[in-house]
């Protein structure tokens, strides 16, 4: 029978040392030996940027707060020199000629005559007024409209304002109807408030101001309905005018 020769299962040695089995490498050392060491770089951009932001909002407030100073200076200047004071008014005169109120259609008819003192008690300023629009009211129920033309309201000088103020066939709702003819059956007689509006600017030599706008309220006036053809005088000794300065910004009055 013949012997069968196998080969060895365990490789031969080399000088008498045993052979190390080679094998391929895995995709993990592949990867680890081509891979760069991973080194953290230095935020140098972010402090940099945030070094030109503190750098603008500081000369920013900076700007603001030189200009706030100059504006406080300059406004302490003008009152020094100019010592400004707004106008004053007064409603020195008022006669009702007519109020009807037809019952069957609630519309009013009605006609006042109105005389109003304007005061300008500043030395070195001139006012020049645009047109200025007149309302009577009572019980907020408008009463009656009317215009007046502008003016030149020279320094230290009393400017009487007079117009007609009417109305005509102008619808009321039910409510203010009712509100109405009660207040007409007063025995105090019927309260009154007048409204001025315009707008107005200041002189002083060759400075002229923006226009603002102005409002004048004057309350504490009372009136009786005529009888006849006489027309009613208006009690107007208790009248306190308020004015009030107005100005646009934008689409907003303040």
């Amino acid at each position: 029978m013949t012997d069968r020769v196998y080969p060895s299962a365990k490789p031969a040695a080399v000088n008498g040392a045993a052979a190390n089995p080679s094998f391929p490498a895995t995709k993990a050392q592949l990867y680890g030996a081509t891979r760069p060491t991973y080194r953290p770089q230095p935020h140098h951009r972010r402090r940099s940027k945030r070094r030109c932001c503190c750098t603008f909002f500081f000369w920013l407030i900076l700007t603001v707060l030189i200009l706030l100073l100059l504006i406080g200076v300059g406004g302490t200047v003008f009152y020094l020199l100019y010592r400004p004071h707004h106008p004053t008014f007064t409603v020195t005169s008022l006669k009702l000629s007519y109020l009807n109120l037809t019952s069957s259609s609630n519309t009013l008819n009605s006609r006042f005559d109105i005389t109003v003192s304007a005061t300008n008690p500043n030395k070195k300023i001139l006012f020049a007024y645009d047109p200025t629009s007149i309302t009577i009211l009572s019980a907020d129920i408008d009463l009656g409209d009317g215009t007046v033309p502008g003016f030149q309201h020279p320094k230290k000088n009393t400017t009487l304002i007079k117009g007609s103020i009417l109305s005509s066939g102008q619808a009321l709702q039910s409510d203010e109807a009712s509100r109405l003819k009660s207040s007409m059956k007063s025995k105090n007689g019927l309260p009154l408030k007048v409204n001025l509006e315009t707008k107005v600017k200041a002189k002083m030599g060759n400075l002229k101001t923006p226009k603002v706008g102005i409002r004048v309220s004057c309350d504490g006036i009372r009136v009786s309905l005529p009888s006849g053809k006489k027309p009613a005088t208006a009690s107007t000794s208790n009248a306190k005018c308020d004015v009030d300065v107005r100005f646009k910004i934008w689409k907003w009055t303040v």
